[in-house]
């Protein structure tokens, strides 16, 4: 069958064929922001997800002898993002960009996505999954069983991503420290609203604290800023002594925005709002906003 052309430049069937996916379940991870879920999650953490599959379609038939295998692969959706993008720059690495087919970024011609991950059992039409990089709600098509055997090839080349491994196995370039104020306001998010996104933000912070529009790294005017998805953290870098302090955090959102009619669905509003009661001086200029995912 040869394809035909249409104005977006992607293939698509001729005769009038229809290709149609239909997720088989949907991931249930608590990971509302992206940012919450790392791009290559820590298999050491104690974590528990689920993939829950849908009623009505034979899937405990379908999950027969699954529960052996210690792995499965999920095929999945990036269902948060339209469009893509020949070239992307990666969150990983120096800011570059690079031919999508080349990353694993969301922004595909298909927005397909491919993740092995530990299979902890299986109840009912209940999958229970170990560390993921899924957000909560993504649509997953098929499950397979990881095959070792087959499925993992440790000596392959990585291309760019072995001269990335390298860069980030070094000791972290920067000394990251929080200053009183932001602690303060850290340690009030993770006690009243669990919420907790310092670490990971002085993670990549110490390898590089340059601008980068992937890890929402930018300069400001008194400083710069780094997106957590739905809050910021504000820091200053001294490059002379390699040296990075977080000065402040606050919500991705000004309070006009937050308050505004369709915005209930918007992560973490609650805790936001509340935030800007207690720190009012850390509110976004609605001009400058940068929302978090």
């Amino acid at each position: 069958m040869t394809p035909k052309k249409e104005c977006n430049g992607m293939p698509q069937p001729s005769g009038g064929l229809a290709l149609v996916l239909r997720p088989v379940g949907f991931v249930r991870s608590g990971k509302a922001a992206k940012f919450a879920a790392r791009h290559q999650p820590d298999e050491e953490e104690l974590e528990e997800n689920f993939l829950e599959l849908e009623p009505g379609c034979h899937f405990e038939a379908a999950l027969a002898d699954l529960a052996g295998f210690e792995r499965v692969w999920l095929l999945w959706w990036f269902h948060r993002n339209p469009g893509w993008r020949p070239q992307v720059i990666p969150p990983r690495g120096p800011q570059r960009r690079r031919g999508v087919f080349a990353t694993r970024s969301p922004h595909r011609p298909n927005a397909l996505g491919l993740t092995p991950v530990r299979l902890l059992g299986v109840e009912g039409r209940v999958l229970r999954l170990g560390a993921c990089d899924l957000v909560e709600g993504t649509p997953v098509f098929d499950i397979k069983p990881y095959v070792p055997a087959y499925d993992s090839f440790p000596g392959a080349r990585a291309g760019w991503i072995d001269e990335v491994d390298a860069w980030e196995s070094a000791p972290p370039a920067f000394t990251v420290r929080v200053s009183a104020y932001a602690e303060e306001q850290a340690a009030w998010l993770r006690t009243g609203w669990g919420v907790d996104f310092l670490g990971r933000a002085a993670e990549l912070l110490g390898r590089d604290p340059s601008p980068h529009r992937t890890r929402r790294i930018r300069r400001t005017e008194t400083g710069f800023e780094i997106g957590c998805g739905a809050w910021r953290a504000l820091f200053r870098v001294d490059g002379a002594a390699a040296r990075v302090e977080i000065t402040g955090i606050g919500p991705a959102y000004p309070r006009r925005f937050l308050e505004r009619e369709g915005a209930e669905d918007i992560v973490d509003r609650a805790a936001q709002r509340a935030f800007l009661d207690r720190w009012p001086e850390s509110e976004l200029p609605l001009k400058t906003r940068r929302a978090g995912d």
